[in-house]
């Protein structure tokens, strides 16, 4: 399941990527424009840093932008950078101890390939699909 991390992640991405001409933005901006607590964004954007997905600037006319073009980055690997993984069962996550059972799992099979698909869909929608992307006004994610 995708949280709201995840859906704030790319909620802030989209919006940097709306604002790439205009250098830095700062998080209080995107805060603003998006409708998220300043405080959730600045718990999303380290994750989405460390990732090497934005960059950063401090001070006075300091903030955020994106490190490439938004045709670039996969819905997939901004969810991952906030959600961790997106396994559906937790011996699939790529922190998960060898299943003593995975022998046995009647079920093994159909959880991974759940999470090939699940993986195969977000890595083919970028950021700039995303951008062409019309909703109704009052649909948010």
């Amino acid at each position: 399941m995708i949280t709201t991390r995840g859906r704030y992640a790319l909620r802030v991405m989209i919006d940097l990527a709306e604002h790439s001409g205009t250098g830095f933005v700062p998080m209080k901006e995107i805060a603003a424009r998006q409708e998220i607590s300043l405080k959730y964004v600045e718990r999303i954007v380290p994750s989405l840093t460390k990732a090497k997905l934005l960059e950063g600037v401090h001070g006075k006319g300091g903030g955020y932008r994106l490190t490439k073009s938004p045709a670039d980055y996969t819905v997939g690997e901004i969810l991952r950078a906030t959600e961790g993984d997106l396994a559906p069962v937790s011996c699939l996550s790529h922190t998960a101890e060898p299943c003593p059972r995975a022998c046995d799992c009647k079920t093994l099979g159909m959880w991974k390939r759940y999470n090939d698909i699940t993986n195969e869909y977000f890595d083919g929608i970028s950021l700039q699909d995303l951008l062409g992307t019309e909703q109704a006004a009052d649909y948010v994610i």
